[in-house]
């Protein structure tokens, strides 16, 4: 078991041209809350989350990531990371400081290999939340962030490196290698993953329901609202969860999901599957086939918030 300094994921900030269609859909058909709101931005949470929000929308020009945001323990392992950061030679936004977002805090970004802009806070007060009713079809809680990355060795190395997460299971295609790293901070199986594309992008954002049964009843009414439904319903190996991937009005995949697996982090050791072998990306064999088609989906626009260094 290591002494990480990350503790779990907090939220996921979107820009996007078309705010208050992206709005209506989080707030509305994906269940969501909207807690705050000012200026063309706004702050949804998780009924079920004692984080403040587990997602932030912006108005801007082009769509894009803003930024991911990890909790820390406390200011002193903020302070912590951002000296190890520094020492590595990690290109820091900000240095440690107050965060100027609804329950406060302490935290400071910073760039990761690919350019995003990452977070990581300390202090946010805790949001009054509630336990999700049985039937109550609503997410519970952010789940995780997959990202595509040109170099996903490379970046899995970064993040191993600086930000200590751990690799729980890999992903592969014979013509092409490793296409998927599971990667945790937690004995949460994972907390991100990174996934082989042809550029930065964010690959997907998935959310906790309650249990099977609110999983599908999710499912269904997103379905039924004419929302796109690219992939799903089936469980996955890796992680051993359930799985619905959806666009949203921009075309960023949200995926509904529960039973994500939980590890014994001193004895796991890291699988490798075969995408080949369809039971490795749908256990039950529900769901449409993972092709090309679906792919290509989740590779998604090129991410106009990707920090470029200039050449030297």
């Amino acid at each position: 078991m290591t002494n990480r300094l990350l503790t779990h994921l907090r939220h996921v900030d979107l820009a996007v041209p078309d705010y208050d269609k992206q709005l209506d859909f989080y707030a509305g058909v994906w269940g969501l809350t909207k807690v705050a709101e000012d200026s063309g931005i706004s702050f949804l949470a998780a009924e079920g989350s004692p984080e403040q929000y587990i997602v932030r929308l912006r108005k801007a020009e082009e769509k894009r990531l803003d930024l991911i945001s990890y909790g820390a323990a406390n200011p002193a392992d903020v302070d912590t990371l951002a000296e190890q950061l520094l020492a590595g030679g990690v290109r820091l936004i900000s240095q440690p400081g107050k965060v100027d977002t609804p329950g406060d805090g302490y935290g400071f970004r910073f760039f990761d290999i690919d350019g995003r802009t990452i977070e990581v806070s300390a202090d946010v007060e805790a949001r009054r939340h509630r336990r999700i009713e049985e039937k109550e079809s609503i997410p519970v809680r952010l789940s995780h962030v997959v990202l595509n990355s040109p170099d996903i060795n490379a970046t899995r190395a970064w993040y191993e490196q600086y930000l200590d997460f751990r690799l729980s299971d890999t992903m592969t295609l014979p013509h092409m290698g490793d296409v998927m790293h599971f990667m945790r901070i937690s004995n949460q199986h994972h907390s991100m993953a990174i996934a082989s594309g042809p550029h930065a992008s964010l690959q997907h954002l998935s959310f906790e329901m309650r249990g099977l049964d609110e999983y599908m009843r999710g499912s269904g009414r997103v379905m039924r609202s004419g929302a796109r439904k690219i992939w799903g319903p089936g469980r996955h190996m890796a992680g051993d969860n359930t799985f619905t991937y959806f666009l949203d009005p921009h075309g960023n995949t949200v995926e509904y999901t529960t039973e994500l697996e939980k590890l014994d982090e001193d004895t796991w050791h890291p699988h490798i599957y075969d995408l080949t072998k369809p039971e490795n990306a749908d256990q039950w064999g529900t769901s449409n086939p993972m092709n090309e088609m679906v792919a290509k989906e989740m590779i998604n626009d090129v991410d106009r918030g990707v920090f470029v260094a200039p050449p030297v």
